[in-house]
C-alpha cells in the first residue's frame, strides 16, 4: 500500500519501500510510479490515464522521500529546481568502518557502466564522465559501523553508493558495490528530507520520512 508524506492538487510526496523501481520497467512489472498512478484513480476515481511526473528517482532498493508532481506545470518548474540544485536532498546512511575525518566532501568522476549495469569511478578527462559531490557527516559510530548525513550537491545515478564505496565504506547491504554485511532488507539508504519551494503556492516545503522499522537501534541524534 502506498504510504503517502503529502498531498495536494499539484504534489504527492511518498514514502518508498524498498525493492521497489521508481519507474522505467516493463508496464507488467510493478514500480512506484504504477502504484501511484493506481492510488491516483481509485482515491479521485479518475478513468482513463492519470499524469503523473517524476521528478527524482530512488534507486530499487533505496527507501525515503520520493516526490512527483500531479501537474505538468508542476513538474516542469519542480524538474528546473532540481536541475538548479534549488532542493535540499538529505540522506541517511549506515556505512562500514569509521568514515575519517568525521564530516567533509567527497569528488569523484563516475561513469556508467552498462555491461555491468552499475556505476565506477572515473578520471575528470574520461568519455562520459560526469563529476559527483556530496557533503557528508558522520552523526553516530557503533563498533564496525557509522551513521552518516548525506547531502546531495549533484544528482548522479548511484552517486552515494559509489562515493562511499571508494572510499572503502559501502552502504550496509549494497552487495552491487563490495559491502559484504547483510542488512534486513533493500540497502541501509534512507531519503530522509527534502526541503524545496512549493512549484504553485511558492512556499517552503520540509518533508521527511522516518526510518524503516528494520533498521538498527540507533542513537537519538536526529
Amino acid at each position: 500500500m502506498l504510504s503517502v508524506l503529502y498531498e495536494d492538487n499539484h504534489l504527492l510526496v511518498v514514502n518508498k519501500p524498498p525493492g521497489l523501481p521508481t519507474m522505467g520497467v516493463a508496464e507488467h512489472k510493478p514500480s512506484l510510479l504504477a502504484e501511484a498512478r493506481e492510488y491516483i484513480r481509485q482515491k479521485y476515481q479518475k478513468p482513463g490515464n492519470v499524469y503523473l511526473g517524476v521528478v527524482s528517482r530512488l534507486d530499487a532498493p533505496v527507501t525515503g522521500v520520493l516526490l512527483i508532481a500531479r501537474t505538468s506545470k508542476a513538474a516542469s518548474r519542480l524538474t528546473e529546481a532540481f536541475r538548479t540544485r534549488a532542493v535540499d536532498k538529505t540522506y541517511l546512511a549506515l556505512v562500514a568502518g569509521h568514515p575519517s575525518p568525521d564530516q567533509g566532501e567527497l569528488e569523484h568522476y563516475l561513469r556508467k557502466d552498462e555491461r555491468h549495469r552499475k556505476m565506477h569511478t572515473t578520471t575528470e578527462t574520461a568519455e562520459g564522465a560526469q563529476l559527483a559531490r556530496l557533503h557528508y557527516q558522520v552523526l553516530a559510530e557503533q563498533r564496525d559501523t557509522s551513521l552518516v548525513q548525506v547531502t546531495l550537491l549533484t544528482g548522479r545515478k548511484h552517486q552515494i553508493r559509489v562515493q562511499f564505496a571508494k572510499q572503502g565504506h559501502p552502504i550496509v547491504g549494497d552487495r552491487k558495490y563490495g559491502s559484504t554485511m547483510p542488512f534486513a532488507q533493500g540497502i541501509a539508504l534512507h531519503s530522509y528530507r527534502l526541503r524545496f519551494t512549493h512549484p504553485v503556492q511558492k512556499e517552503p516545503m520540509e518533508i521527511s520520512a522516518p526510518l524503516p522499522e528494520w533498521w538498527p537501534p540507533l542513537p537519538d541524534c536526529l
